[in-house]
């Protein structure tokens, strides 16, 4: 009963809501800029952007892409190996160290967030 629910709370998805792939992509680049430039030079240019913001990210952290995103390397502090209270048994356990993990968070620019909203 709890699945006939959830179905029935979700919106039915359209045959045209499909997430654009990196050849849509290249291709809707193309008709923007009228073919100006090939899709093969799109799609080497897309592959270069995103090599750019790779190097950017691991030596500065940031990498902002005007009119778009901007793009920071968010750092979260690991834990030191010790005994803690395992929080289902409640009973003292050794847990070992986690190091810090780091992950990508992407802050849309005030001029997307009005664009679609």
């Amino acid at each position: 009963m709890a699945k006939a629910k959830a179905a029935a709370k979700a919106p039915a998805k359209k045959a045209g809501d499909k997430k654009m792939t990196k050849a849509g992509l290249v291709g809707a680049l193309f008709d923007a800029m009228g073919g100006d430039l090939t899709k093969s030079q799109l799609k080497s240019l897309l592959e270069a952007v995103a090599t750019v913001a790779h190097k950017e990210l691991k030596k500065t952290g940031v990498f902002v892409l005007p009119g778009f995103a901007k793009f920071e390397v968010k750092v979260k502090k690991g834990k030191p190996a010790g005994n803690r209270m395992n929080p289902f048994t409640k009973k003292e356990q050794f847990y070992p160290a986690r190091p810090d993990s780091k992950t990508v968070r992407a802050r849309p620019i005030k001029a997307l967030k009005d664009a679609v909203g």
